[in-house]
């Protein structure tokens, strides 16, 4: 069955590298003919600011070390670990019903607005004639997974609709590869033999997806094209909040995005960087006034980190979780 993951990955790496499309979650505030013009025209290099802003990026960045540092010290506190843990071990049993909840709700409402993972993919586009059967199967399974019926089944199918969408989309997929890592968990946790075998893997998969996701879709909008990022800047006036130049504050944006990505990939603060994600995404929702439906899945898999915490193979769950006590944030 091994061979059989190993497979369907092997083909998705491909398959997601053969070209390189051109949407980005900023999709969801700019027009499209601001996009088409952003995508095609050369974009300014967020890192050229570096020089002559010394100042401000080694301000900015010793900040974060202390965030990062402080957060770090107080998670491995013995006493504040001693205090929390026992909580945290007992939500950490709920964190596959949410996995499972959010996987499920974000495939209704994928159906509900006809489109797959977000508004840029609307199912009619990318299944023609076909789209209505596939809306209408998105709703069955989306309803399957989420009363915990047949959830292998209901899961493959939705792992089928993804690699159709990577043979359209090619590598615009790695910014919904959170829904792979959903899918994949789900396929996992669901029992027999995949829960047997590769539940160990289950959190990590979804973790390191999660991650990769974070990050393409920060490069994407903010390094390969950071004209669209800029734009988003200037026309929301968000140089009102943060005082210094557009371009700059794209490339905080990016930083801080790269680093979320990372911190991710490798499980490092899992739950305060959930939880930071968590507070600029509300943040943003509100202020840009974005659809909410394409980020439920942000939501909901933000909060399986924050119940499940480190697995074995996240750094500081490796190095630092001791039995029933592992770092707090």
């Amino acid at each position: 069955m091994y061979k059989k993951i190993l497979f369907v990955i092997s083909v998705l790496a491909v398959l997601l590298c053969t070209t390189h499309l051109t949407f980005a979650h900023e999709v969801y505030v700019l027009t499209p003919a601001t996009i088409h013009q952003d995508i095609t025209n050369p974009s300014p290099d967020p890192f050229s600011l570096i020089k002559t802003n010394q100042m401000e990026f080694f301000l900015g960045a010793m900040i974060g070390v202390i965030l990062v540092v402080g957060v770090f010290l107080i998670s491995i506190s013995r006493r504040v670990e001693s205090a929390i843990d026992p909580l945290l071990m007992k939500i950490k049993r709920y964190a596959p019903i949410v996995a499972r909840l959010t996987l499920g709700l974000s495939l209704i409402a994928a159906a509900y607005y006809n489109a797959l993972f977000g508004p840029e993919i609307p199912l009619p586009q990318l299944f023609g004639s076909h789209a209505m059967l596939v809306r209408i199967a998105l709703y069955v399974i989306g309803i399957l997974i989420v009363m915990g019926w047949y959830v292998w089944e209901s899961a493959f199918v939705a792992l089928l609709i993804f690699i159709a969408a990577v043979v359209m989309y090619h590598s615009y997929m790695l910014t919904y590869v959170n829904y792979l890592g959903e899918i994949l968990i789900n396929m996992i946790l669901a029992g027999g033999v995949w829960k047997r075998k590769f539940e160990p893997y289950a959190f990590p998969i979804l973790r390191v997806l999660f991650g990769i996701s974070a990050l393409y879709a920060s490069w994407y909008a903010k390094l390969f094209h950071s004209q669209l990022a800029l734009d988003t800047v200037t026309q929301y006036h968000l140089t009102h909040y943060f005082h210094f130049a557009p371009l700059f504050v794209v490339l905080g944006a990016l930083i801080i995005e790269t680093l979320i990505g990372i911190f991710f990939i490798l499980g490092i603060e899992i739950r305060f960087t959930a939880l930071f994600f968590l507070m600029f995404l509300t943040l943003s929702l509100f202020y840009f006034g974005e659809v909410v439906w394409p980020h439920l899945i942000l939501i909901g898999v933000n909060l399986v980190f924050i119940m499940h915490g480190y697995d074995k193979y996240s750094l500081e769950g490796r190095w630092f979780k001791k039995g029933k006590r592992e770092p707090v944030l």
